[in-house]
């Protein structure tokens, strides 16, 4: 494929069941991610995953000494597959008709917390990590990233990868990760048993918040570690879709 041919040389790996040196910059932005649903207001925390996710995409980029202009970042990162306003304005309507029963399920609640911190993480976990590999291969180049098709390309085989492959085993790994989070056991004792009245408005963050994320980014990249052979396989998946390019419309 000309495509292929035209990009740069793949960087080597020192080993094949090895997770790449980038790997901790992606579990960092995996925790903030999977952080930003514990924003307290509709639309901003969005937009905090949406910055997270582009600042992630910058600094793969920038490591792997490539420029980072603004429209391929934002494909890269997802930014163009937004939801709809009017799929913004139901899950707010949904968070207002169940905030006057949420202190009646207040186990329940946090299970739903936990499961959308883990979504986040995992949807930027695997997106990093392919994205990663993507530029080992030399899959981009700054000739490609002046351009849309070549990141719609790299993004499209991206999200084919994931979908066809079981995440339970890395979800179960951020779950575990985000349950015993001190930050979310705080938010969810704010939420839950706090008068509002005493405590009103979004809070402000500690400072001890970047030490947390560090610790968390660290405590996954550690268990990842053990799932060598599931990223191992998600290559696989990512180089096959690449290869045979997006599926024909109508069929």
């Amino acid at each position: 494929m000309s495509y292929e041919r035209g990009m740069t040389e793949p960087k080597p790996r020192s080993s094949a069941n090895s997770l790449p040196p980038s790997m901790g910059r992606v579990a960092f932005h995996s925790v903030a991610s999977g952080l930003t649903p514990l924003i307290p207001v509709p639309f901003l925390d969005d937009y905090a995953l949406k910055q997270v996710r582009e600042n992630m995409v910058r600094a793969l980029l920038k490591e792997h000494g490539l420029p980072a202009p603004d429209p391929a970042v934002s494909v890269l990162a997802g930014s163009h597959v937004t939801a709809s306003l009017g799929g913004h304005l139901m899950g707010f309507l949904k968070g207002l008709v169940l905030l006057p029963v949420r202190k009646l399920f207040r186990k329940a609640f946090f299970v739903l917390w936990v499961k959308d911190c883990v979504d986040m993480a995992s949807l930027s976990l695997h997106h990093g990590y392919l994205l990663n590999h993507a530029m080992d291969r030399g899959d981009l180049d700054a000739r490609a990233l002046e351009g849309r098709e070549v990141p719609l390309k790299i993004h499209d085989a991206i999200t084919a990868a994931c979908a066809e492959l079981d995440s339970r085993p890395i979800n179960q790994i951020l779950r575990r990760l985000f349950a015993s989070s001190r930050l979310l056991m705080a938010e969810a004792t704010r939420a839950f048993f706090k008068n509002p009245k005493e405590n009103p408005g979004p809070r402000t963050p500690g400072q001890d918040e970047g030490a947390e994320v560090k610790s968390l980014s660290d405590r996954l990249l550690a268990a990842l570690w053990e799932e060598r052979g599931y990223f191992t396989a998600l290559e696989a998946h990512y180089d096959k879709h690449l290869k045979a390019g997006p599926a024909p419309s109508g069929s």
